[in-house]
């Protein structure tokens, strides 16, 4: 159920891109335990000029292969979150050959409520979820 949004550099091709979605899939699914087939995934390829991230003070230095990962999801425990962030790491750089420090991942929260996954109908209020 989390909705995944990643921002990258535009320039990736189709393979490199189910890579990157692949792998940030088995992540979520270690780390939040979440069904297989909960996937939920959007990518925005931008040119260069259009992403400016910087380091806020820790010294990262950041290439054109860097990407941004904004998750949008039900209330998880820190725990959850510092696995997702561990796991995104790891399975970007194995899979995919991106920098730890080329990986900025942003966590939002909602509630049951802010959810329909169509028909006009909220799921989790309903109790088809």
């Amino acid at each position: 159920m989390p909705l995944l949004r990643f921002d990258v550099i535009e320039g990736r091709n189709e393979h490199s891109l189910k890579q990157l979605l692949d792998a940030a899939h088995r992540a979520m699914v270690k780390a939040f335990d979440v069904p297989e087939r909960d996937r939920y995934q959007i990518v925005h390829q931008h040119p260069a000029h259009e992403m400016i991230i910087e380091d806020t003070g820790l010294g990262f230095n950041r290439s054109k292969d860097m990407v941004i990962i904004s998750v949008t999801s039900k209330q998880r425990t820190n725990e959850q979150k510092v696995r997702l962030y561990e796991y995104l790491v790891k399975e970007l750089g194995e899979s995919c050959g991106i920098a730890p420090n080329d990986i900025m991942i942003s966590i939002v929260t909602n509630e049951d409520a802010d959810w329909s996954f169509g028909m006009g109908e909220a799921q989790f209020l309903n109790g088809k979820l």
